[in-house]
């Protein structure tokens, strides 16, 4: 099912006014139902992989941007927004961190991944290699700046939960990222639906721009020091 203009500001963590100059300015793709914007999750999915989406959103701007005329309900949206608030914390909390991971490309990473993770996530090892590495040989998953979020549309996790995995490499490997930069830092992502999955890979993705971040990372954190700025960083987010 395609997104409103309200699902997109909650799942990438902006205000619907930002999302609104974003379409005026033909920054975000979308299309036109009646007097609403919809918002494919595919095309959105990419184009956040694409972007090199900074820590906070930029300053509202003045000009008022009448096209998307629907009504939100303010108790529902409230709600979602304490829901979604540390849902990066949560989901990493239920997952693992591992260091020092050996590998010389990226299918070597993944498969060996996923053999370790499969069975804690009851998904079966080879089944998830795969799909991972068919997303990976549609476009990369790499974000720039030596990390990359592999993950797969196609895996729902039955609990109802989501978990995020972080694995620090022994060696960077290449990983076809856009700014050449090979990868040593991988968060595998496996969500619990189709908005979740996108809310977190934006979350992610606003996570590896902030300064901090790359510093933490190339020291391969433990996972009690990584939650803990994780969780300075969601709540960082309250405010925007």
């Amino acid at each position: 099912m395609d997104l409103k203009l309200a699902d997109v500001s909650r799942l990438l963590n902006v205000s619907k006014s930002t999302i609104r100059r974003w379409l005026a300015e033909g920054r975000i793709p979308a299309y036109r139902l009646g007097n609403q914007y919809r918002f494919s999750p595919m095309e959105i999915e990419a184009w956040v992989m694409s972007q090199k989406m900074g820590n906070t959103p930029q300053p509202e701007s003045t000009e008022k941007f009448q096209l998307d005329l629907e009504e939100e309900d303010e108790e529902e949206e409230t709600n979602l927004l304490g829901l979604n608030q540390f849902s990066l914390y949560r989901a990493l909390n239920k997952g693992i961190v591992q260091s020092a991971v050996g590998g010389t490309n990226k299918e070597e990473v993944i498969r060996r991944a996923t053999k370790e993770m499969g069975p804690a996530l009851n998904l079966d090892a080879d089944v998830t290699a795969e799909l991972l590495l068919d997303r990976e040989r549609l476009m990369s998953t790499a974000l720039g700046l030596g990390i990359a979020v592999p993950h797969t549309r196609e895996i729902h996790l039955e609990e109802g939960h989501d978990v995020i995995n972080v694995l620090f490499l022994e060696e960077p490997i290449q990983y076809d990222a856009l700014d050449g930069n090979p990868v040593h830092t991988l968060f595998f992502l496996f969500a619990a639906d189709d908005k979740r999955h996108l809310h977190l890979l934006s979350k992610i993705a606003h996570f590896v721009q902030r300064p901090e971040t790359l510093p933490l990372l190339q020291a391969r954190p433990n996972k009690m020091r990584l939650l803990k700025q994780i969780r300075t960083f969601e709540a960082s987010l309250r405010g925007a």
